[in-house]
């Protein structure tokens, strides 16, 4: 922390922060309620305060407005931590290699608890396990990549961790219905925003 910082540092816990724009579009809402932002990224704000009491319901109430909630609960806090790791390991990761590795290890060190216990946490809370999350958010991501089309299947595979284009075309259709080149033909590809992904 700043140790010439005059006021109180507050952590905002948001959900539905998934990608930049979304950390862009905090900051200037935040900004906009003459707050000191000294930190967003994604999931989370770090706030300062002048001296003045923090308005929560006014930060809360614009948040909903952009399609942001504000967590208070420490249970929705570490399940939505948990999300945003599986998304920037999906969606935001530049090191394809991390994809590769153990999941279970990455994540708990990530979030520095038992991969048992941020297990048995999300499916209590989300009612599917953190594997299904991962695995739905996986098929997100070889949709956009199949739309993109700049890459070939066995590409994707490796890109995002599969043992071989066998295994993500038997994932991929037992999730979404269809082959991956099925998929491909059709007119309207459905597509779900990562932060609705279940």
């Amino acid at each position: 922390m700043n140790s010439g910082a005059s006021g109180a540092e507050k952590t905002l816990y948001i959900k539905n922060m998934v990608c930049p724009r979304c950390i862009k579009v905090v900051k200037e809402e935040l900004e906009k309620l003459n707050l000191n932002v000294k930190n967003v990224q994604l999931g989370e704000a770090v706030i300062e305060s002048e001296g003045e009491e923090i308005n929560i319901s006014k930060i809360k109430e614009v948040l909903q407005n952009n399609g942001f909630e504000l967590l208070n609960d420490r249970q929705a806090k570490i399940i939505e931590k948990i999300k945003l790791r599986i998304i920037e390991l999906i969606h935001h990761n530049a090191n394809d290699q991390l994809l590769n590795e153990n999941f279970s290890s990455y994540l708990s060190d990530k979030m520095n608890m038992s991969y048992q216990h941020l297990s048995s946490l999300f499916s209590s809370k989300e009612g599917i396990t953190i594997e299904k999350y991962f695995i739905n958010q996986k098929i997100e991501k070889v949709k956009e990549l199949l739309i993109y089309d700049e890459l070939t299947l066995s590409e994707i595979s490796y890109k995002l961790g599969y043992s071989s284009v066998q295994h993500l075309s038997n994932q991929f259709k037992k999730v979404t219905g269809f082959t991956p080149s099925e998929f491909k033909k059709l007119k309207n590809k459905p597509r779900i925003p990562i932060d609705q992904v279940k």
